[in-house]
This record gives structure tokens, C-alpha cells and sequence, in this order.
């Protein structure tokens, strides 16, 4: 019996950026992952200074004013909140 491994790279968040319409992270291997808010309804209907008020933990992003966690595994699976 074999085991397939897939390198998924370096999952660590390093940046978090708002558009109008997107919430964009950079991973510590320098892939940007871009999902819409429509994903995340919390972020989406956030002030500014919610979303601007976040923390970037080892695996994931997340918000305290919003009591809102987003792992990145999940963010690249296509996984909503």
C-alpha cells in the first residue's frame, strides 16, 4: 500500500487586504488566495475598522470584533464560514 503526499506549500498567513468586494490573503509562500465576501457574511457586513482589527494566527486569520475565524485550509478548499 502506497501513500500519495501533496506538497500544499507554506499555509501560514502572512498579509490580510481588503477590495470592495474581496478579502485577499498572502500566504507565507507568497500565494495570494482572493474570495469573495459574499463567502464570509460576517466580514461582509463589517465596518471597515472591524475588518482592519484582525489577527493573523499560524494556520489561520482572525477577527476578535467579529468573533470570526478563518482557516487558511479551508479558505483554499473553497470552504465557507
Amino acid at each position: 500500500m502506497s501513500t500519495l503526499e501533496i506538497d500544499v506549500g507554506d499555509l501560514r498567513p502572512r498579509a490580510v487586504e481588503f477590495t470592495s468586494t474581496d478579502l485577499v490573503v498572502t500566504l507565507a509562500d507568497g500565494r495570494k488566495s482572493r474570495r469573495r465576501f459574499d463567502w464570509y457574511p460576517r466580514l461582509k457586513r463589517a465596518s471597515a475598522g472591524e475588518r482592519a482589527n484582525f489577527e493573523i494566527m499560524p494556520m489561520g486569520v482572525h477577527w476578535p470584533d467579529l468573533d470570526e475565524d478563518l482557516g487558511i485550509a479551508g479558505m483554499l478548499k473553497g470552504r465557507s464560514t
